[in-house]
This record gives structure tokens, C-alpha cells and sequence, in this order.
């Protein structure tokens, strides 16, 4: 079962799945975080510790929900937009994971609909000392977009 982490080791997680196949995408998220990905069930996720540190970001049609450190800032995991009960894992982020012995095969994301086509219209707003953005709304559960840390366990965040 492999262990895994953020960079400087807040949030911690065990995937149960046998990793077979890696993936790419091309989307513009994807692109700027250069992630590798494992597809993984939700049941196949545990959160160890550091639920409460995850950041959550979300855009576009907001059924995706990638999750980050809020410390560190690592991409960690996110919730797929295109198989809403699975997980892409950040392979990078998986202890003793040789990802060069698993073959990847590159998806498509780029050709997803795009919802809000002046998706950066403007720059979020500068980060405030408890490391929300001042304009960003306080819980994920909100719905808006943007950065928030969730103070408690989000709907359809993995389990603990």
C-alpha cells in the first residue's frame, strides 16, 4: 500500500490500489502543476493527517476539486472532473514510487468545455496571515471558486 506525502510532510495519505497506468493531461492546470497522475477509486484513498492543512482550487465548471498543502503548496491529489468517484494521486508524491517503471499515457483535457472563457480576468487577491485570500470565500462548501482551507472534512474529500 503506498504511503505518500506533501513536501514537507503535513498531509500525509495511504493509496490501497495497485498502480497499473499513469496519466497526462493537457488541460491548462494540468500543464502549470506538470502532473503525472494515478487513477484511484475513492475507496482506494485514506488521508493519514493534515485533512484540515489541504487547500482546495477549483475552476471552470468546478466538478473537479484539486487539493494542495497549505504550507508547502504541493499538488497532492484532486478529485477527476471526468470520473467524479476516482482520484488522480500525484505520483511524485508517493514514497519509494518508481514511476518510471509504469507505463503513462497521455489524456486530453484540453478539449473539455471551457465554462468561463475570461477565466482570468483579474489576479486573486493577496493572501492574508491565516493564508486565505482576502477575496476568496471562507469554506469549500461555498461553491465559489478560488482558494479556501477547509476547517473540516468537505463533502467528497477522502476519508480519513
Amino acid at each position: 500500500m503506498p504511503a505518500g506525502s506533501c513536501h514537507c510532510g503535513a498531509v500525509t495519505f495511504q493509496v490501497a490500489a495497485e498502480i497499473v497506468e499513469l496519466t497526462t493531461c493537457d488541460c491548462s492546470l494540468c500543464v502549470k502543476k506538470n502532473a503525472v497522475m494515478a487513477k484511484v477509486h475513492e475507496s482506494a484513498l485514506t488521508i493519514t493527517a493534515g485533512e484540515d492543512l489541504l487547500s482546495l482550487y477549483q475552476w471552470n465548471t468546478r466538478r473537479a476539486r484539486h487539493y494542495f498543502c497549505s504550507r508547502c503548496g504541493v499538488y497532492t491529489f484532486h478529485r477527476k472532473r471526468a470520473a467524479p468517484d476516482h482520484y488522480g494521486v500525484n505520483v511524485f508524491c508517493l514514497d519509494g514510487f518508481d514511476a518510471s517503471a509504469v507505463p503513462v499515457r497521455a489524456t486530453e483535457g484540453v478539449g473539455m468545455s471551457v465554462v468561463e472563457t475570461g477565466a482570468r480576468a483579474q489576479w486573486p487577491a493577496r493572501a492574508s496571515p491565516k493564508g486565505r485570500s482576502e477575496s476568496a470565500p471562507r469554506s469549500a462548501a461555498s461553491g465559489s471558486s478560488g482558494w479556501s482551507r477547509s476547517p473540516s472534512r468537505c463533502a467528497g474529500s477522502p476519508r480519513r
